[in-house]
This record gives structure tokens, C-alpha cells and sequence, in this order.
């Protein structure tokens, strides 16, 4: 017989279920209301949504962490968002990748997921109106800046409108679970970087092999018996695999940063950032020149990145992060100074910054 206090807590589980669902009802019925309101205007509205999550994150009581508040009230948010339009979404496929990760972790999961073959192609399918938005990984924090989304921001018209900081911890899999018999480790480029130690220390004489996303390592793993792969762990589920290893990566820090990229930036959000890419002129000390009005006006940069100019040899764009949003007072004025002073200036946009 089930003991009289556990059924009495079963019951106000029960009893908060019930009122969960109602509200949950009622907020989406809201939401339908907001929608038609608008007239037309985008549903998604990154800069009011990153909002809400601050808010709740930051009034959070516990026990729940932080980061599960955030993951149920952006599910929560894709759901009622898709009630008036299916966002689609294109990313780094194919399927498995720690890019489909990062969509599910901004996006949430009532959306059109797109994959692509590569990042020119992200690029392209909301260029071209394929996509509504495209999410490309920019930069690692054990190997550094993803060039080519770096080299298309400069002449893609996109904007960007959103960033998302996505953990990222390789696993090792392959058909069967053991490191014995192992002779070729597959893996994307950056990730056999990420587990270079490990892999010297536990499979050293493994050969290793890049190929063009974790996605297809795990695709060739699962059809050759002495291979494995890095990647996600949702990937083994997905590829038939097992899970010889997790967390494989030599930096327990190890993250990498999105950008969300779409036709438009987002609008200020209380707590934002700024991408800028700046050419300097040919003569001394230009470059200090052109950070010296962000310095002046006391505003702090996260990132600042140099990339080789495809105009002439020699000759570096450097690309910037700043805090704050375009339209705040002290960057418009710093922007307009550096504007005066560079060769060339392109503000890649404002959003909202991550969690």
C-alpha cells in the first residue's frame, strides 16, 4: 500500500501539472494575440526573448540551474512561436553536429532545421530567402577563430542578430565499446585539435583523419569495424553507434561561440554586444588610432581578431566585439569616430549577448 505521504505528494505533483498546462495554454493563447498584433512583423524578436530568459534566470529560486530554466522557457518560446510561423533555421549539418546543438539551444526545437554541406551555404540559404536564419560556429576557445565565417561576414549583406555559447565536449564512439583494435580516429579538423593530447596518450598509433564534419566521421565509423569518431554524443545515438569515451577534449573549458545571422540586427536588449571589422590605413600606429575612441569612451571589447584583406598582401582587417548596442549613445559616437579614421568600417551588427 502506497505510504499516505508519498501519495500526498503525488498529488500536488499532479495538482502543479494541471496548473502548468492551463498557463501554458494561456500563454500561448497570449502569444497568438501578440502575433496578430503585429501585423506582419517577424515573430522572432531575439532581443525580447533574450529578456525574458535574463529575467528568469536571474529570478530563478532554485533547485533548477540557470541553464534549465533557460532550456525550458526557450522550448516554451519555440513552441508558441511556431503556432504562427515555422522558423527555418540553416546550420553546419549534416545531422549530429555540435551546430544543430547550438540551433536547438537558441531556437529551441519547433523550428525547420536546415543542413548544409558547409558555411557558404548557411550564408546562402537565408541570402537567397531559403532560411530565415543561419547559425555558424566563429570561434573555439582552445583553437581560435573560424575563418570562413570571419572572411563571409565581410561581404555577406547578413547581419548578426544573436550568439550562442555552446560547451562542447567530444566523445569517442564506434560500433563496439573498447579503445582495443582502434586504427583510425575520424574526426572534423578542430575537433581531432581539441583531443590531440588525449588521443596521443590513449590511441598513439591511431591515425588520425580530418574530415569535413563530425557528422561524417560517425557515418564511416559505423561502416568500418577497427575505426571510431569524435563528436556529440546525441551523433552515436543517431549513427548507431556506442560510447567508448566522453569527454574526451583537452580543455574541460573547451566552448565554442555561434553567430545567428539574418537579414536584420536585433533591437537593444538591456545587455548587448557589437561586431565591427575595421581596415587601418597604411601608416604608423593606425591601429591604435582606430581603438583609441573605444578606450576613450570606456567600452570594453571581448574579441578583437585580424584576418589577411583580400584587396592587396599585407594588408589585415581586424575584426572586433564590442559591449553595448549600436544605437547606445557611446558607441554611436565612438563608431562615428572610428568611421572617420579607418580605411574601411563595417558594423556586422548588435545583439543580444549570450547567457
Amino acid at each position: 500500500m502506497m505510504d499516505d505521504g508519498l501519495k500526498s505528494l503525488r498529488a500536488r505533483i499532479d495538482a502543479i501539472d494541471d496548473a502548468l498546462l492551463k498557463l501554458l495554454s494561456e500563454r500561448a493563447g497570449i502569444a497568438q494575440e501578440v502575433g496578430r498584433a503585429k501585423k506582419g512583423e517577424k515573430i522572432y524578436r531575439p532581443e525580447r526573448e533574450a529578456q525574458i530568459v535574463r529575467r528568469l534566470r536571474e529570478s530563478n529560486p532554485g533547485p533548477l540551474s540557470g541553464d534549465t530554466v533557460e532550456r525550458l522557457i526557450r522550448e516554451v518560446m519555440s513552441a508558441c512561436r511556431a503556432l504562427e510561423q515555422t522558423i527555418r533555421v540553416a546550420y553546419l549539418g549534416p545531422a549530429g553536429t555540435f551546430s544543430q546543438q547550438a540551433v536547438a539551444k537558441h531556437f529551441g526545437q519547433d523550428i525547420e532545421a536546415l543542413a548544409e554541406v558547409d558555411i557558404d551555404a548557411c550564408f546562402q540559404a537565408v541570402e537567397t530567402g531559403r532560411a530565415d536564419f543561419a547559425v555558424v560556429p566563429v570561434e573555439n576557445s582552445t583553437e581560435g577563430a573560424v575563418g570562413r565565417t570571419l572572411d563571409l561576414v565581410v561581404s555577406s549583406p547578413l547581419r548578426i542578430c544573436g550568439e550562442v555559447v555552446l560547451p562542447i565536449h567530444q566523445t569517442l564512439m564506434r560500433k563496439h565499446g573498447a579503445l582495443d583494435g582502434i586504427q583510425r580516429v575520424y574526426g572534423h579538423a578542430q575537433s581531432l585539435a581539441q583531443c590531440q593530447q588525449w588521443l596521443a596518450r590513449h590511441l598513439p598509433h591511431a591515425d588520425r583523419v580530418a574530415v569535413v564534419s563530425n557528422a561524417e566521421g560517425a557515418r564511416r565509423a559505423a561502416e568500418e569495424a577497427d575505426a571510431a569518431t569524435l563528436g556529440s554524443e546525441s551523433a552515436a545515438a543517431l549513427y548507431g553507434l556506442t560510447v567508448v569515451q566522453s569527454r574526451v577534449e583537452d580543455e574541460a573549458s573547451n566552448t565554442t561561440r555561434f553567430l545567428v545571422l539574418g537579414t536584420t540586427d536585433a533591437q537593444p536588449s538591456g545587455r548587448d554586444k557589437t561586431s565591427l571589422v575595421m581596415g587601418a590605413k597604411n601608416q604608423p600606429g593606425a591601429v591604435v588610432k582606430l581603438l583609441q575612441p573605444l578606450a576613450d569612451a570606456g567600452i570594453s571589447m571581448s574579441r578583437l581578431e585580424s584576418r589577411p584583406a583580400r584587396s592587396g598582401n599585407w594588408e589585415y582587417l581586424f575584426f572586433a566585439v564590442c559591449e553595448g548596442h549600436r544605437q547606445d549613445a557611446g558607441l554611436a559616437a565612438a563608431l562615428a569616430e572610428i568611421d572617420a579614421r579607418a580605411a574601411f568600417l563595417k558594423i556586422l551588427g548588435s545583439y543580444p549577448a549570450a547567457s
